[in-house]
């Protein structure tokens, strides 16, 4: 899964915006910052990477300046590995989950049914319970990347869908006020915003909706 930066984060979290990386495509290797406070857990995860071909590595064991560091790295992927969660741990990752837009894979030793729930409602990709292990590392982030590249096609595809049936809603409110204010039929009326788009070289649903605002502002 070249191409994608990599954050293993433990114990400490912070909620940030992230801008998407540009590390060009796929053919690059990953850039991997292993953040961690517990050195045997990070040493595992950081030769789960080593054993998938990542050599890129760097393991930072402060915890100070996290933010920066992160903001700095620019990551694609998210790996967070915490030992022993409690719920205002799990809830600063959930924070982490819904602010930044990638893929997340999360290590936990122990969970119950509220907090898997409330994983995947934050939009955590990947959740494994007591399954931190060196040749569990490279699946489970594979795992990660191909659930959300699937959660971000179904959530493009609905968004597109919705705005779909917003610019028709539009387009049926203009076609309303062609026909109202000029005795027009539906056809008609939509046939002169096709027209008016063509000979302005602009898209119909900008044309309706510049002739909605102006039907408002003139109260009709």
């Amino acid at each position: 899964m070249a191409g994608y930066d990599l954050v293993v984060a433990t114990q400490h979290f912070c909620c940030i915006k992230i801008s998407p990386a540009h590390n060009g495509g796929m053919s690059g290797g990953l850039s991997i910052l292993v953040i961690d406070d517990n050195k045997i857990r990070a040493s595992i995860i950081e030769q789960g990477l080593h054993d998938a071909g990542h050599d890129k590595v760097i393991v930072v064991h402060q915890m100070e300046g996290l933010v920066r560091q992160i903001s700095d790295i620019n990551p694609d992927v998210i790996v967070i590995d915490l030992e022993n969660p409690n719920r205002d741990q799990l809830e600063h990752m959930f924070q982490v989950s819904r602010a930044v837009r990638r893929p997340i894979a999360m290590f936990v030793d122990k969970s119950d049914s509220h907090s898997i729930e409330a994983a995947v409602d934050a939009g955590v990709s990947a959740y494994i319970v007591d399954g931190l292990k060196r040749e569990r590392v490279k699946p489970i982030l594979d795992m990660a990347i191909s659930r959300f590249r699937a959660f971000s096609r179904l959530t493009e595809e609905l968004e597109e869908v919705r705005s779909e049936l917003a610019d028709r809603k539009t387009i049926d409110r203009a076609k309303g006020i062609l026909m109202k204010s000029k005795g027009l039929s539906e056809q008609e009326a939509y046939d002169l915003l096709r027209r008016t788009a063509m000979n302005q070289s602009r898209k119909i649903i900008d044309v309706a909706q510049s002739l909605v605002i102006a039907s408002g502002l003139l109260g009709d």
